[in-house]
């Protein structure tokens, strides 16, 4: 129940500040001031739904047979028919279009890596500290995705992938020295692509964002939606301006409905609105946490704490970006952000996690 209760809580504020976020910029880009929060509403009505039927499935289905792997095949189909059809929007190429649905596969492929390293972490348990099974496959596993992912132009998407495959290779006991090797050539293939040139010729088009980042006033184009996203905090104070009150929003700030949402809550519900959002989500990631480490079995485990490390990093990382802590990214804030393949996705995963937490009666522990 305290898990369902914080993402609930999460799902509903979310909700009413998407509408207060997106109603200026949805009359303006669709002539419909409701145009976001009604897609986003029947994607939580059904994300809700799925979460209840999720929840009765015995997380072990995703255990037997081949599931993890017709999982992390068709997942990896996806993201290659991305790249061969999908559609663009500036540099990226992250959507594909099936007929009237529209899918980001690399939100996908945050939960087929979850899946596929907590099952590959149980069959190897024995076998996690040897390079051949606690390194080598997981190497390579992490290789196609972030590679695809990577080549949708999407570097956040890429960062998280990593980071969680990162974290659940340390958990599962891969020993330290392989995640070294493997962090330092990340690492480097990282500042290769951020320092190669764009497609209209142009020259280390990436780097404009580590410009922006150590320049954030600077008055240029690059700086605009970091500038605008700062002077909402600022003007927040310590209680806000109030609900629906927000002037940043009214096209100073760049699509406010996606990726900086944070910025509109820090707006019209101040440092004390901001910081009763990052405990619920501490909160919901202490649940989940405690959710896994009560778990009956390793696969268990690993699934909830992968589930959990997913929300837990994407809020951290996304309101660090938000405040100019870390370099733009382009991450979306878990139940807050416009969009319904990450919403859709999220109150699956968080389904698993409830059938983890029933078959583990974390309550009496």
């Amino acid at each position: 129940m305290p898990l369902f209760v914080f993402v609930m809580v999460l799902l509903a504020i979310g909700l009413v500040m998407l509408f207060s976020a997106s109603y200026a910029e949805s009359y303006y880009r669709e002539d419909n001031s409701y145009y976001y929060i009604l897609r986003q509403g029947s994607f939580a009505l059904f994300g809700v739904i799925a979460m209840f039927f999720i929840s009765t499935i015995d997380y072990h289905y995703y255990h037997k047979g081949k599931m993890t792997l017709i999982v992390a095949g068709g997942t990896v189909a996806l993201l290659a028919l991305t790249l061969i059809m999908g559609t663009s929007e500036g540099e990226a190429t992250r959507w594909l279009e099936l007929g009237p649905v529209r899918l980001q596969p690399s939100e996908v492929a945050k939960f087929a890596i979850i899946l596929l390293f907590a099952d590959m972490v149980s069959r190897w348990e024995d076998k996690m500290d040897t390079f051949v099974y606690g390194a080598l496959p997981f190497g390579l596993v992490l290789v196609v995705f972030a590679g695809l992912v990577m080549a949708e132009h999407h570097l956040s998407g890429t960062l998280i992938i990593g980071l969680l495959g990162f974290m659940m290779m340390f958990v599962g006991g891969t020993r330290l020295r392989w995640l070294i090797l493997a962090a330092l050539g990340a690492a480097l293939v990282v500042y290769l692509y951020m320092n190669r040139g764009g497609d209209d010729g142009s020259e280390a088009y990436q780097m404009d964002r580590i410009a922006v980042w150590l320049n954030p006033f600077e008055e240029n184009d690059a700086t605009w939606q970091t500038r605008q996203s700062l002077y909402a905090i600022g003007s927040g104070g310590l209680f806000g301006v109030g609900l629906g009150q927000s002037r940043q929003k009214y096209m100073y700030l760049p699509k406010p409905q996606n990726d900086f949402i944070f910025a509109i809550v820090c707006e019209e519900l101040g440092l004390i609105g901001a910081l009763v959002i990052m405990i619920l989500f501490a909160l919901l990631v202490w649940r989940g946490v405690h959710i896994a480490l009560h778990a009956k079995d390793k696969f268990g485990m690993m699934l909830g704490l992968g589930l959990t490390l997913q929300i837990g990093l994407q809020a951290a990382l996304n309101i660090c970006v938000v405040t100019n802590t870390v370099p733009n990214t382009g991450i979306s804030l878990p139940f807050f952000s416009y969009g319904g393949t990450s919403l859709l996705m999220l109150l699956g995963e968080m389904g698993i996690l409830l059938n983890i937490s029933r078959s583990a009666n974390v309550e009496k522990t």
